[in-house]
């Protein structure tokens, strides 16, 4: 049976790495982003794709997203929670409140929004997989990335919280804990975090490459190989784990 997959933010980075691991596998699969020529641009290569262009910050949107969804692929057996931003960079008392709640709004209920609308489906059929984006953040302290940290904290208690009260109507979830990630977006914290530090972008890529035991960036299809493995039959057991694709981050400070 071809499995039905819903994903959020996939039009570029991770997102896309997911949604093009899945098809390569034979999933039916449903995507959103905010950007709509690169959903469209996706779509067009893949046929196994089609999509919704939806801000996930917006409830209703996700609701129109899932509607959609429904009406192209007749159910959702996975979820692919993988919206997020990386929020500003500085020291907690500079930040902006506004840039605080987008970033709790769009890495945080993101996530409660899309399980909202999965569950009631996964629970009828008594079976699915959710696979929620957290970070290495989500798992250790980050200094002068707070607002980031405590959002992804709160996807992996989410995450362990939500496999424990589902577990029993076979819906497995667990969350996927990316270190640093090669593409634009790393590119852009990078940046951001250059500024805030006062340092040359150089010396912080160079930073994030110290902080990591196997000294290397981890690619997007990386953690695609991981969420595709945790939503197939290999991992029809795993569920409440929080598993770090990073090459073993040992401090984010």
């Amino acid at each position: 049976m071809q499995q039905r997959v819903f994903i959020t933010a996939a039009a570029a980075g991770i997102g896309r790495a997911i949604a093009i691991a899945f098809c390569d596998a034979g999933a039916r699969v449903h995507i959103c982003d905010i950007d709509g020529p690169a959903l469209e641009t996706l779509a067009a290569s893949q046929p196994q794709i089609s999509y919704s262009v939806t801000d996930v910050g917006d409830e209703a949107q996700v609701e129109q997203f899932f509607r959609d969804g429904l009406e192209q692929l007749g159910g959702i057996d996975v979820l692919v929670n993988n919206a997020g931003i990386g929020g500003p960079a500085g020291t907690l008392e500079t930040l902006n409140s506004a840039a605080w709640q987008q970033t709790i709004q769009l890495n945080l209920n993101s996530t409660f929004y899309a399980c909202k609308q999965a569950l009631p489906y996964m629970k009828a059929q008594g079976s699915g997989s959710i696979v929620n984006l957290s970070s290495t953040a989500g798992i250790m302290g980050y200094p002068l990335r707070t607002p980031y940290a405590a959002a992804k904290w709160a996807v992996t208690g989410l995450t362990k919280s939500l496999a424990m009260e589902c577990g029993g109507d076979g819906i497995r979830v667990n969350a996927i804990c990316p270190g640093a990630v090669s593409g634009e977006r790393m590119d852009r914290v990078i940046g951001n975090e250059a500024a805030a530090r006062n340092l040359s972008e150089s010396q912080v890529r160079e930073s994030y490459v110290s902080q990591c035991s196997m000294k290397t960036f981890v690619d997007p299809e990386d953690i695609a190989a991981m969420a595709l493995f945790l939503s197939s039959t290999a991992g029809a057991r795993i569920s409440g784990q929080i598993i770090s694709v990073d090459g073993d981050t040992h401090t984010l400070a």
